[in-house]
């Protein structure tokens, strides 16, 4: 079972900006902003239509965001580190 399962938008396999916004808790002009930056994939349907990102390229994205999120709080509280966790970096 996946983050979106209890969403309605779950029976499509892309996510418009508005829908990954919603997801995620942030406003449209953030989602655009991590598109733009290279930090969340998306493509643009033709030259100039809406911006689409896959569901999973949305999970894999918000994984990474706990990684990261883990791995600073180890780096910035040594106490946190165990000798299992050290070796993850």
């Amino acid at each position: 079972m996946n983050d979106f399962d209890s969403t309605d938008v779950n029976k499509d396999r892309f996510l418009t900006v508005a829908e990954a916004a919603e997801l995620l808790k942030v406003s449209a002009a953030d989602v655009h902003e991590l598109i733009d930056s290279g930090e969340l994939q998306g493509f643009q349907v033709g030259k100039r239509g809406p911006w689409r990102i896959e569901h999973e390229i949305l999970e894999l994205f918000i994984d990474q965001q706990y990684e990261e999120s883990r791995r600073s709080a180890m780096w910035n509280n040594p106490s946190l580190a165990s000798a299992n966790n050290i070796t993850d970096f």
